[in-house]
């Protein structure tokens, strides 16, 4: 398949795809006139990249570990394993640092929401206060 083609399939634009290529994640056979041509196996491995993206992975580290993935041996599984463990362990202190935010934001969010409760009940009792004087 072409790459556009692909790009329609996976939902990746061409520009990304071209540079999956130039990271070697990608491969493509040339057409005599220079076009891309794409094996049907390129669109799981599309997806797979994606994910991995997703993941937080670099296209660095996706490269280290494809290998595993795709010709699976002793040699590439310890290096793939090894190599997924520290991104695992990137990935945990990232998340922990982002509850840590989110509880902060937490609990901003409370002190304005009582701030504002507060705030709103002195204007409620001054205007009962003003309608008081009125009428007296």
């Amino acid at each position: 398949m072409r790459i556009g083609e692909l790009a329609a399939r996976t939902g990746v634009s061409v520009r990304s795809l071209r540079y999956y290529e130039e990271q070697g994640l990608l491969v493509s056979v040339r057409s005599p006139s220079g076009q891309r041509h794409y094996p049907e196996a390129a669109a799981d491995r599309v997806a797979f990249i994606q994910r991995l993206y997703a993941a937080g992975l670099s296209s660095r580290t996706i490269l280290e570990v494809l290998p595993c993935a795709e010709s699976p041996s002793e040699e590439n599984s310890d290096a793939a394993l090894a190599r997924l463990a520290e991104e695992r362990d990137r990935l945990s202190a990232h998340i922990d640092e982002l509850v840590r935010t989110r509880d902060a934001l937490d609990a901003i969010t409370e002190t304005a929401r009582a701030y504002r409760e507060r705030l709103l009940a002195r204007e409620e009792a001054a205007s009962c206060g003003d309608r008081q004087v009125v009428r007296a």
